[in-house]
């Protein structure tokens, strides 16, 4: 079978780094032309809808380093096809929406550059099959992701968003690679269809609550739950593009789809259950309530996103069939939904010439009659009104909780907050009158086609509710419980307690929304408390890195090469001496055999020309006493049975003593020496050096390999290489790459020094 997953991916990448030069080939229709990538992802995906949904994955391998055991895995299953068709499908619009919001930009090319490129991480994050390689793409979406953030980079709110998104993500990142190699080590497998089939065995694992708080936080971060929410509404400095793909469908539900990935590698235990349903509530409440302060239109989105991003993940951790379920049904409405109220949004200031606030916006629905639709559409979806999909994954969600009264409690919250955010944003702006001075007309085609697609799919699917379950939301819900299950999802499940609630959701929405005036006086007297809020904790620890970078900067970098080596030798000593005396190097000292007398004869005259060297006051006298340890260093090859290397170092000898006796003959004299202090300063880390060093060679005395690597050199050095001189074969035959890179150093380095050499100052530099 070939390999279609990868050659699919490929062809993504391969479209992102075309698209600066389709925009400037066909600016007019680059957009539509890079939509083929999605598209080509998209439909590949519908045609995989049958056997999927009957529990038959597409699995697809190749070997990547096989000295390794890596290998580019990938796996098609329930929750990567319903998160691929999301990414893809949603991507390919968007691809088409940016062509009409950046026409004339100058850097349209590079912005879909980006834009594809993220796709195809989170494509690549959602059907890979090996960890490494899912840490690999997930890292890829934040490199990727902070470029989109920073688009406009020429402004500073929108660099210090990218750099707070970066470094938040990136930090998470982290944590989630030390526990996926804990996860790997505790499962005996890096492929995750495996992991996921040995929940038990890794539940008893000593590394279990490790592996699951690196694995939380790495998820939490990304998809922005308390306390690292704070990023992703400041993340709406990106264009709307960006915003409407990563931050409503794609980004942050990264790590909600990684959560459901591992739940059962992972779930159902006491402090999975405690962590992702204390954190995804907090989440989805402080979401909530902070969206209700809002006025301006991206921030009321970004906020409801936090909070759905924050349910999703407390469904999860509630962990029954029927929550499960439910989160699946949720993850595409609420795709389908916030997609299009950003496309609109968006579509909104681009033809408002830059209005964000919904209290400076008004009676737009005869200029912009098509995003009106959509924005209807959408925000009765989100409000969770009837007959929207909306509606039918809130009813799915209620059934779910119907034990849990505190949850039910939390749900009504949430969900009134959701309907006034969905009439904000999609009856606010078009009602009224048009206030003086607002100008706008609808935008052109290619901003519309998203919103229509995605506003009409939030109704239509809900009256195909039945194949919507059937189809999409059962498959990610068994992958997600490891179980086969039946989902049932109804437009009209009759006349019960959930409908009762969900009704008494929507009328405290309904006046909240005609309330909300209250909501934004409250949020603006409470608005110095962000002061101690977590974005105030990210600022104040972001300060004290760069203020110990400072200071850090000012002691090392002293601009004096001697302090250079000082710093990078005094580390080297340390790092040894630390390892050595871990290792317990000094018990091997009691097994050193004695040192013969001409040997010691050697390094007494080595000794004696060292420190001849350091206090000659002639610097001929010192070179020719260096070259008097380095021709005793040829004595003791001769020893030891090593003529060549004996030759060798005589050779190198003698050269190094007539260079340098040359070059310090065309040296001015030294006017001034070092100070006292300075000298007792480099007298002890030289000191340290040959301790360390010497250290290093005893150490190396009782190394014992099975099969010493001088063996193989031995017997393959005529065999392979054609030569009997082994050192000479290492050299420029086994290392001959190395020696090419010393060669390579060397050169620059002299022909530098020979620049620097010819060049002659002008009189007045010299008279200076």
């Amino acid at each position: 079978m070939p390999d279609r997953m990868l050659e699919l991916l490929t062809f993504c990448f391969a479209a992102a780094i075309a698209a600066p030069w389709v925009y400037r080939s066909i600016p007019t229709y680059a957009g539509a032309i890079l939509s083929v990538a999605p598209l080509a992802v998209f439909f590949w995906l519908l045609s995989q809808l049958a056997g999927v949904g009957h529990g038959h994955a597409v699995v697809e391998s190749r070997v990547w380093v096989e000295q390794l055991g890596l290998e580019a895995a990938f796996r098609l299953d329930g929750l990567s096809l319903l998160f691929a068709l999301i990414i893809s499908g949603i991507g390919a619009l968007i691809v088409v929406y940016t062509q009409g919001y950046f026409k004339g930009h100058p850097q349209q090319g590079r912005f879909l550059m980006y834009m594809i490129a993220f796709m195809a991480s989170m494509l690549g994050v959602v059907l890979a099959d090996h960890l490494l390689l899912v840490f690999v793409f997930w890292e890829l979406t934040s490199f990727t992701s902070y470029l989109l953030i920073g688009f406009n980079h020429e402004s500073p709110a929108a660099r210090a968003a990218a750099l707070q998104a970066m470094l938040v993500t990136v930090l998470g990142g982290l944590f989630l690679l030390a526990g996926m190699i804990l996860l790997a080590d505790a499962a005996g497998t890096w492929r995750l269809s495996e992991i996921v089939q040995r929940g038990h065995e890794i539940a008893l694992h000593k590394n279990y609550l490790p592996i699951l708080l690196l694995v939380c936080i790495g998820a939490f971060t990304k998809s922005a739950q308390f306390p690292f929410h704070f990023w992703l509404p400041n993340a709406m400095q990106a264009p709307t593009p960006a915003s409407a793909y990563l931050h409503s469908s794609t980004m942050v539900k990264a790590g909600v789809y990684l959560l459901a990935r591992l739940h059962p590698a992972l779930g159902h235990t006491e402090e999975w259950t405690l962590i992702l349903i204390t954190i995804g509530t907090i989440t989805f409440l402080v979401g909530a309530i902070m969206a209700l302060g809002q006025h301006v239109l991206k921030r009321l989105l970004a906020y409801t996103t936090v909070s759905a991003l924050g349910a999703m993940v407390m469904l999860l951790g509630v962990g029954t069939q029927y929550t499960i379920k439910a989160m699946a049904a949720f993850v595409l409405a609420h795709a389908l939904y916030k997609a299009t109220l950003f496309m609109v949004a968006g579509g909104i200031t681009h033809e408002t010439d830059g209005e964000t606030s919904i209290d400076k916006l008004g009676g737009l629905r005869k200029a912009m009659p098509w995003s009106f639709g959509c924005a209807m559409l959408a925000g009765f979806s989100m409000g969770g009104f009837p007959p929207f999909l909306g509606f039918v994954a809130k009813e799915t969600w209620l059934h779910a909780l119907g034990d849990s009264p505190l949850l039910i409690l939390a749900t009504v919250i949430g969900g009134a907050a959701y309907v006034l955010v969905g009439l904000s944003v999609g009856w606010t702006p078009f009602a009224g009158n048009m206030p003086a001075g607002l100008h706008a007309h609808e935008v052109p085609l290619s901003m519309r086609i998203g919103p229509i697609v995605l506003g009409v799919g939030c109704l239509l699917l809900a009256f195909l509710s039945g194949w919507v379950g059937h189809h999409l939301v059962a498959p990610a819900a068994a992958a997600i419980y490891a179980e086969p299950l039946e989902v049932h999802l109804h437009l009209w499940a009759g006349f019960n307690k959930y409908l009762v609630i969900s009704l008494a959701t929507l009328a405290i929405g309904i006046g909240c929304y005609r309330g909300r005036a209250v909501f934004v006086r409250w949020a603006n007297t409470l608005r110095p408390l962000t002061r101690f809020g977590p974005d105030a904790v990210y600022e104040l620890k972001l300060n004290a890195v760069l203020t110990f970078a400072a200071w850090q900067t000012r002691v090392l970098q002293t601009g004096l090469l001697r302090d250079y080596i000082r710093f990078t030798v005094l580390t080297t000593i340390a790092l040894v001496g630390a390892a050595f005396v871990r290792a317990g190097g000094f018990q091997r000292w009691e097994n050193l055999s004695p040192i013969s007398p001409r040997l010691a004869l050697i390094a007494i005259l080595m000794i004696a020309a060292a420190f001849a060297t350091a206090h000659s006051k002639s610097r001929l006298r010192s070179i020719l006493s260096m070259g008097v340890v380095g021709y005793s260093m040829a004595m003791l090859f001769t020893f030891f049975g090593a003529p060549d290397l004996a030759m060798t170092q005589l050779v190198i000898e003698t050269l190094t003593v007539i260079l340098l006796a040359l070059a310090f003959h065309h040296l001015p004299a030294f006017r001034h020496g070092s100070a006292k202090r300075t000298r007792a300063i480099d007298l002890a880390i030289a000191v340290g050096v040959g301790v360390a060093v010497t250290m290093l060679v005893l150490a190396a005395l009782h190394v014992q390999t099975h099969t010493p690597v001088s063996d193989y050199y031995l017997d393959h050095a005529y065999k392979d290489a054609h030569g009997r001189n082994v050192v000479n074969v290492i050299l420029v035959d086994f290392r001959a790459l190395d020696t090419l890179g010393e060669i390579t150093v060397l050169t620059i380095a002299a022909l530098g020094a020979f620049a620097l050499l010819k060049l002659k100052p002008n009189k007045k530099e010299a008279a200076e």
